[in-house]
Parts: C-alpha cells; sequence; structure tokens
C-alpha cells in the first residue's frame, strides 16, 4: 500500500475554485482504484497550503492511474479547469507507506 501525499501552493485569491478542483478528483481518484482521503483546505496558519491525501495498493496500481489519468475524459477536464483557472501555483508529491499498528 502507497499513500499519495499531495502539497499544493494555491492562489488564496482562488480559493473557492481549488475547491472545486479538488471536488472534481476525490471521485476521479476512487474510480481508478484508489481510496481518497481528503482535501485540506487552508484555514489557520498559511493561506496558500492545501493538502490531499490518497491511497493506492502499491505505486504499481498508481503508476498506472497516472496513466491512464491522461486518457480520460473527466481528468483532462479537471486538469483544464485547474489550468483554465490558475488556482495552483505548484504541486509537490511525496510518497508514504502506511503504518497502522
Amino acid at each position: 500500500m502507497i499513500t499519495c501525499h499531495i502539497k499544493y501552493i494555491v492562489d488564496p485569491n482562488k480559493l473557492e475554485e481549488f475547491e472545486n478542483y479538488a471536488k472534481l478528483w476525490i471521485p476521479l481518484v476512487n474510480k481508478f482504484g484508489g481510496q481518497h482521503h481528503g482535501y485540506f483546505l487552508p484555514s489557520e496558519g498559511a493561506n496558500n497550503v492545501a493538502l490531499a491525501l490518497f491511497t493506492f495498493p502499491s505505486l504499481a496500481a498508481y503508476e498506472i492511474y497516472r496513466k491512464d489519468s491522461f486518457q480520460d475524459r473527466e481528468c483532462l477536464a479537471a486538469y483544464e479547469y485547474a489550468k483554465s483557472t490558475k488556482c495552483i501555483v505548484s504541486i509537490e508529491r511525496s510518497f508514504f507507506k502506511p503504518m497502522f499498528n
């Protein structure tokens, strides 16, 4: 099992647009076999940092999702939405192996 942690630097003036973008991706990750754990939007502290966490059964499954997402109509529309609204300044991905016990 592998968990992807995404740190977004967002435009603080476009949080509503970023929230719309996030709502698009939760069902898409699930559609491709992942389990989305949600987005975490700015609240107290930095007003331009958002996070997302989702898990796939393996790194190989995540890589298949990434490849297939670039050919999926709904995923491409979500990418285009972020690009057209310019709500995301940058993205940083990290991968973790969850430990529950």
